[in-house]
């Protein structure tokens, strides 16, 4: 316990015993150590916000334009009423329809659009509505390579940044691997550079996460140990290339033979 008081016992009274359970669990014996990962779990969190934001912010308005285009109409919402499958997603316009109205508020298409969730258009991107959707909203990924133009390859990352998004803010724990953040991350500014081919070059001036990973990693294993691990991973990176070139070589032979 610090002179303030910060320990075990007042975080398991202010934040709840079941959510600082895990981080006393992998420390058992060492207060001080669960409470520090505790922090780096929110500065980890809070260095995500600018590129989840940009990533939800991007896909929103892509997908709104494709809609649109796709029905000749702002209101491309009232298409899904009456369509014999994609009216299972009308419940989430209903909803935020019934949002709006409760805040005494016009409901308008630009309001719609904005208080539709993000899980709503990642759920466009299901295989049920492959057949209907599919063809036009690949239009929105203008940089997505042509060898990768397929639904799956564009659900699948998306469904696995809206689960990131959730925890980050739901401020639930993010910070067991490092280096499966910081795939989830390079993720995000992928599908955004899908978007938008410039966008991840103006986002460096607001995210955050490398340099914080970098801290947060140095804080964990200390100054020797992380230049350690970062020879081990150039190494092994080393390794697979030879491999690799040692592979294009044998092809290569084995095709001069034939």
């Amino acid at each position: 316990m610090n002179s303030l008081g910060f320990d075990k016992t007042f975080f398991e009274k202010v934040f709840s015993e079941a959510r600082m359970r895990p981080y006393f669990d992998r420390y058992p014996g060492n207060e001080n150590k669960a409470i520090k990962h505790y922090e780096y779990n929110i500065r980890l969190a809070e260095s995500l916000c600018p590129s989840l934001s940009v990533f939800e912010v991007t896909l929103r308005n892509a997908l709104i334009r494709e809609l649109e285009r796709m029905t000749g109409t702002k209101e491309w919402y009232l298409f899904f009423q009456f369509h014999p499958v994609l009216k299972s997603l009308f419940r989430y316009i209903s909803t935020a329809c019934h949002h709006i109205s409760s805040r005494g508020e016009i409901v308008t298409p630009d309001k719609i659009n904005g208080e539709l969730t993000l899980g709503f258009w990642v759920s466009l991107f299901n295989a049920e509505y492959e057949k209907y959707l599919w063809k036009d909203l690949r239009r929105a990924f203008t940089n997505l390579p042509k060898s990768r133009r397929q639904r799956k390859n564009v659900s699948a990352p998306l469904n696995s940044i809206r689960a990131l998004r959730n925890r980050v803010f739901h401020n639930e724990a993010i910070s067991w691997s490092l280096t499966r953040l910081s795939s989830l991350h390079d993720s995000i500014i992928e599908v955004i550079g899908w978007l938008s081919p410039t966008l991840p070059a103006w986002l460096l001036n607001v995210d955050s996460y490398e340099k914080t990973a970098l801290y947060v990693e140095r804080q964990w294993y200390g100054w020797w140990k992380h230049f350690f691990f970062r020879i081990l991973q150039l190494q092994s990176l080393h390794l697979l290339h030879c491999q690799a070139r040692c592979l294009g070589d044998g092809l290569r032979r084995n095709v001069g033979r034939l």
